[in-house]
């Protein structure tokens, strides 16, 4: 997410006008990097940037989040854009409310900041599937990030929709957009040489003029650029020669269930940008707020080894998750008012905080009660993945559980022949039996006829790396008892979208012994708040996800390092607030 540029370059600042208003910008001249030097509008420029992802911030708080970048002496946002979230459906597109993205870019434009945009179609950002929506994974020869056939179709049918919605937004017509990025750290992946070119031909023949740029990390910089447009690189510490522009300096890192959360002191991070500003380059702080990766949007790291990313991306920013200055803002806010005329605005206020009284859990569903508010069960004779269940209009399903039964006559060695995705607890005539993932693959069965279960969890597809083609999830394969594969399953989607949601937390079903087998199981709360809504922070035992009027803040484990969800105070009201877990 860093920019670079191959040869040494001299970069002068010039500071950005105070006012951007979209509908007077003067249209001398566009970024350009023909030179040792940034221009724009044919004076000196240089890019001071911060990454802040709409998809990841609830838009009420985009305001916010833009102000406190602007006061931190910040010139320019930098945002990816989510394929997977805007057309989760094939033809079917979103870029309202919460995916709004040129109310995102407008908003920015009247906060005085400039953009950059990354479309992708892949965008990586710890984000499922790198942002490319699993309804592509139904054709299995598909393959990602190349020119094959099936995988063209869609990006220019995706692209045709997304560039009528951020055309008019470029600085040639008017709008803060200065550049826009071709893919994302291709040179890491770098498949087929034919990808990179289609990708720029995408944006340039539907009218993108603005500056191109490519990102990459120092391994990926030989093989992720494209003829006409600026090389950038990753990084997190400064050990090569002068860039122009460090597109993507890490000002943290991203955090995976079972292991520590991951700290950047703010000591060591403004030592080097006080060395890359010295240098006079221009420079993007990935992420400058993160925010959250709420509902099942999370991804996956894989080398060799399948890790699950958590839910929050606070990614130890500048701004914290929850939109807090931290230390290293206020450092870095001293540090970039070097670089500026006048003085910085002011800092607005952070929300306010508040904790609230438990939400005692009140009613439960058992999962097996919850069976009748799901769609009629697929019958297949053999295991069907998600995505290529005939459900979602058959865009097959992308995110949450799948149930898949089937009757057996007799028990012995149960093996998943590593053919789980992501994990699975098994049940014999609805008792729980043992749990079967990437290192577990055997469970032993009793004897006798029953009816075996497998609940399986997608716990979010692979980001980054060469295996995005392998990233069905549910039963991918064949699972066998006593070395014969099972056959004649009855298989339930479990999705979570909010329709399914509302049906639950409106049955009068509910019950509230708690002496019957609730687990897995549904558990209805209600959270009471008096006053105004502040925002919060949420916090549960074991391992499940926690919704709230509706909106599902994301996945919660025991085993950390997260072990608090956070709650905006826009997604809660006055008085009594629905809490299903």
């Amino acid at each position: 997410m860093n920019f670079f540029l191959l040869d040494y370059m001299l970069v002068i600042f010039f500071p950005l006008r105070h006012h951007l208003d979209v509908r007077r910008m003067s249209r001398l001249e566009g970024l350009k990097a023909n030179s040792s030097q940034f221009t724009l509008e044919g004076e000196p420029f240089r890019i001071l940037g911060g990454s802040v992802h709409y998809f990841r911030v609830p838009r009420a708080y985009w305001e916010d989040r833009l102000l406190k970048m602007k006061a931190c002496g910040l010139n320019t946002l930098t945002t990816y854009v989510p394929w997977n979230l805007h057309e989760p459906e094939r033809g079917t597109f979103n870029f309202q409310d919460q995916l709004d993205l040129k109310a995102y870019v407008s908003l920015a434009a009247q906060l005085g900041l400039w953009v950059i945009l990354r479309p992708g179609p892949y965008i990586c950002a710890e984000w499922d599937l790198g942002g490319l929506p699993s309804w592509l994974l139904q054709d299995e020869e598909m393959q990602l990030r190349t020119t094959y056939p099936g995988f063209v179709n869609a990006v220019n049918l995706y692209f045709d929709k997304l560039i009528s919605v951020i055309k008019p937004l470029m600085f040639e017509g008017g709008g803060p957009i200065i550049a826009v990025q071709v893919e994302n750290e291709y040179g890491s992946f770098a498949k087929d040489d034919k990808y990179m070119p289609f990708i720029k031909n995408c944006l340039q023949s539907r009218g993108i003029k603005e500056l191109l740029m490519t990102s990459d990390n120092w391994e990926g910089l030989r093989c992720g650029g494209v003829e006409g447009a600026l090389k950038t690189i990753n990084l997190q510490r400064l050990s090569f020669g002068k860039p122009l522009m460090v597109m993507e300096y890490w000002s943290g890192w991203f955090d995976v269930w079972g292991e520590h959360h991951h700290v950047f002191h703010a000591e060591d991070m403004l030592a080097v940008v006080s060395e890359i500003l010295d240098r006079g380059v221009s420079i993007n702080l990935y992420m400058f707020h993160g925010g959250t990766s709420f509902g099942f949007m999370n991804g996956a790291m894989d080398f060799g080894a399948y890790k699950s990313q958590v839910t929050s991306y606070d990614y130890d920013a500048p701004l914290s998750e929850a939109g807090d200055c931290t230390p290293k803002y206020h450092h870095l806010r001293n540090l970039f008012s070097q670089y500026h005329s006048e003085p910085l605005p002011g800092v607005p206020s952070s929300p306010e905080r508040k904790a609230y009284s438990p939400a005692f859990i009140q009613q439960h569903l058992s999962l097996w009660d919850v069976l009748q508010f799901s769609d009629k069960p697929h019958k297949s004779d053999r295991p069907v993945n998600m995505e290529n269940l005939p459900v979602n209009n058959n865009n097959g399903q992308s995110y949450g559980y799948t149930l898949y039964e089937t009757t057996i006559t007799g028990g012995g060695a149960l093996n998943s022949r590593n053919n789980i995705r992501d994990r699975a607890v098994v049940f014999v005539n609805r008792e729980c039996v043992g749990c079967l993932d990437y290192k577990t693959h055997e469970v032993a069965l009793p004897d006798g006829k029953v009816t075996l279960s497998f609940l399986v969890e997608n716990c979010g597809r692979v980001n980054y790396g060469k295996a995005l083609d392998e990233q069905r999830k549910g039963i991918v394969g064949d699972i066998v008892l006593n070395n014969t594969p099972l056959r004649g399953f009855s298989i339930s989607c479990f999705d979570m979208k909010p329709s399914f949601i509302k049906r639950l937390t409106n049955s009068g079903q509910w019950k509230t012994d708690f002496k019957s087998h609730c687990i897995p199981g549904f558990f209805q709360a209600r959270l009471c708040v008096d006053g105004p809504p502040k925002d919060t922070f949420v916090t549960s035992k074991l391992e499940g996800i926690i919704f709230v009027n509706g909106q599902n803040l994301g996945r919660y484990w025991f085993i950390g390092p997260q072990h608090f969800l956070y709650l905006p105070a826009p997604w809660l009201r006055s008085g009594e607030n629905e809490v299903p877990v």
